[in-house]
């Protein structure tokens, strides 16, 4: 059951890659769903078996790595970590795949998405099941290449293959650091396993290292260089700048990368390295500024996109933030929680602005709908549900996890931590009014398509809504189904040990529960000032938006430009390496390179060559005279060298 659970995705997405063209269409696409179905089943019986019940497992596959020191197991580990993501991941997946059945129903390359979509999935399956860090980086790298391959998908279209490169090549500079976060524990505990890293930490909280010429803390700078990995997989601020460029791949691939795999990994491994993390203040501290500085930039730029994509995109970065400074607080429960409900709700979002999408005929820009939710009446109130959730509105999944996350930061009692409050509450109101906005723009108001479109405005079919329908029921029901397990008073019964908190040094999961009443009711006041203020301005006064656009110009536009990251980064990395490619093609390849060797001499050598080659006419007289040349020469340079 364990195993089948992980590779049962990886067989599925072999068969369709290979033998798609002989089972065809509908055969890839059943291969695909039905082992990602049973695969789903078996992680359900793996949470009943290892969270509820406290059976943990790890199970040895292979002896895979072996060299002086270095001894890696190929192992799957379940403990309640592991079980609660592999619920995320395969029922997430699950619902994607089979939605993808009716989206991407007319295209031409069907067997390749679904073969992609199931490898994603195995590759973060791997990632969460890993018992070592080689193992981790393995499954990390693979969903990067999966992630690649499906957000290029489309590479017909310029701008998917260069939102493909983006995604790549920001991510290798989170994985750079991750990297060296590995080779740095290494190189402290001898040791990449888990279990020889944790047990041993205590032992090594006061080791001290020198770092580029700095003398710091050995586990903090290995931590520092785990988040740096953490920060590029999971979009957060300074290495965000891929996330909404990675749209321009099909919907199901943006709901799959957003909700359950690729930029929920940097969460999971940095709760997976609680017992090391724990060990370092300062670590901790700048994952909580990081976290929170991301919430609020990405909530802000979520206010005025206008691709229904992207503003849900800017979203995923905006909670991923709360995620991350949740954890900075040592609140790795509360971040994990909200992992868990915003999986359910944003792939609602996502799907359901697929669903729009299908109905619009592929119009994704939110100035160009409206007035469609008597057409769309089930995705319009799937996609209330989810906007519900995601603003934390009681008593929807996102209420429970957010405010926990809230509650958390208050009760840490740390300056990093009222700063992580304040951007929380501020990117909570932002929310709520960024989401009330996409839906007004949406469905509300008068049409503002052209009448071919609107002529042509239809519900998805049921493939497409019945996912939706089961992801909607996660929006409602998870967080207070969790809650109690996750965060509340049998916490330390559902984890057990699977996630370490000093709980003498940090003890916000301890406190949050007794917050002031104002720090628990604040988060929900802002909420319904943002719903109430998007009504206001997009409902009742649709004039005033574009005034204030025109009034505050420079604001506008610089978070309309997402605060000129792309263009900063452009200006300080990529443009200087274009210059620096052009000097070495053509100073250093073309003008020495070539200069000196085939436009040089080898080029000098076939002209002397040509030159000498026409002595040979076949003539004596013309050997003779190249004879008597010959000797002139010898015996001109015999008469120099003889004084």
């Amino acid at each position: 059951m364990y195993v089948a659970a992980v590779f049962l995705p990886l067989l599925g997405s072999i068969v369709a890659g290979l033998f798609g063209r002989f089972i065809g269409d509908r055969g890839a696409q059943i291969v695909t769903c039905t082992l990602l179905g049973v695969s789903a089943l078996s992680s359900a019986l793996i949470f009943k078996e290892v969270a509820i019940d406290g059976n943990f497992v790890t199970i040895q596959v292979l002896h895979w790595i072996q060299s002086g020191t270095l001894d890696v197991s190929w192992a799957l580990k379940f403990d309640t970590l592991t079980a609660v993501m592999m619920i995320v991941v395969t029922w997430v997946s699950f619902m994607v795949h089979v939605y993808s059945v009716g989206y991407m129903s007319h295209d031409p390359a069907i067997p390749r998405f679904m073969s992609y979509l199931s490898l994603f999935t195995f590759a973060m399956l791997m990632l969460v099941t890993a018992d070592n860090l080689i193992q981790l980086f393995f499954g990390w790298e693979g969903v990067g290449v999966a992630s690649y391959l499906l957000i290029g998908f489309w590479y017909q279209k310029p701008s998917a293959c260069a939102a493909a490169i983006k995604a790549f090549v920001v991510n290798r500079v989170g994985d750079f650091g991750f990297a060296l976060g590995i080779f740095g524990l290494y190189f402290l505990f001898d040791s990449v396993t888990f279990a020889g890293i944790f047990a041993a930490a205590p032992e090594k909280a006061n080791a001290v290292v020198t770092f580029f010429g700095i003398e710091a803390n050995a586990i903090t700078i290995c931590c520092l260089l785990l988040f740096v990995g953490a920060m590029g997989k999971s979009a957060q601020l300074g290495l965000h700048t891929w996330l909404p460029d990675a749209m321009e791949g099909p919907t199901p691939v943006s709901a799959l990368i957003h909700a359950a795999t690729m930029v929920t990994a940097g969460v999971f491994m940095v709760a997976r390295m609680s017992p090391l993390f724990e060990y370092s203040s300062t670590a901790l501290t700048v994952v909580t500024l990081v976290g929170a500085a991301t919430a609020f930039f990405a909530a802000t730029v979520g206010c005025v996109q206008n691709d229904i994509k992207r503003v849900i995109a800017y979203s995923t970065c905006s909670q991923l933030g709360y995620m991350f400074f949740a954890i900075g607080v040592s609140a790795y429960q509360a971040a994990i929680f909200h992992l868990m409900t915003h999986a359910f709700f944003k792939a609602l979002l996502f799907l359901g602005a697929g669903s729009v999408i299908h109905a619009m005929s592929d119009e994704q820009d939110i100035r160009r709908m409206g007035g469609i939710w008597k057409n769309v009446k089930i995705t319009w109130a799937l996609m209330w549900i989810g906007s519900l959730a995601l603003a934390g509105v009681p008593f929807f999944a996102g209420y429970y996890s957010k405010d926990t996350i809230l509650e958390a930061a208050w009760a840490s009692h740390s300056l990093a931590g009222q700063f992580a409050y304040v951007m929380g509450v501020s990117a909570a109101f932002l929310t709520a009014f960024y989401s009330w906005r996409l839906l007004i723009l949406t469905f509300h108001g008068k049409p503002r398509a052209d009448e071919h479109v609107m002529a042509h405005v239809h519900e998805s079919p049921a493939i497409m809504i019945i996912p939706l329908m089961v992801l909607a029921v996660g929006a409602v029901f998870s967080g207070w189904l969790g809650y109690e397990m996750f965060v509340g008073h049998v916490q330390h019964d559902f984890w057990r040990g699977s996630i370490k908190v000093l709980s003498d040094v940090h003890g916000a999961m301890e406190h949050f529960h007794h917050v002031e009443k104002w720090v628990a009711l604040t988060p929900t006041i802002v909420a319904a000032s943002g719903i109430a203020l998007a009504y206001l301005l997009y409902m009742f006064f649709p004039s005033v938006p574009p005034a204030l656009a025109s009034s505050f110009r420079g604001i506008y536009l610089f978070l309309l430009n997402k605060w000129y990251f792309d263009e900063l980064y452009d200006f300080l990395f990529v443009k200087p390496a274009f210059k620096l490619g052009r000097g070495f093609w053509q100073g250093g390849d073309g003008a020495l390179i070539d200069g000196v060797g085939p436009d040089g001499v080898a080029a000098a050598t076939k002209s002397i060559a040509q030159k000498v080659g026409k002595l040979q006419s076949g003539y004596l007289y013309h050997y003779a005279f190249v004879m008597l040349i010959g000797v002139a020469v010898f015996v001109t340079w015999y008469m120099f060298n003889a004084r």
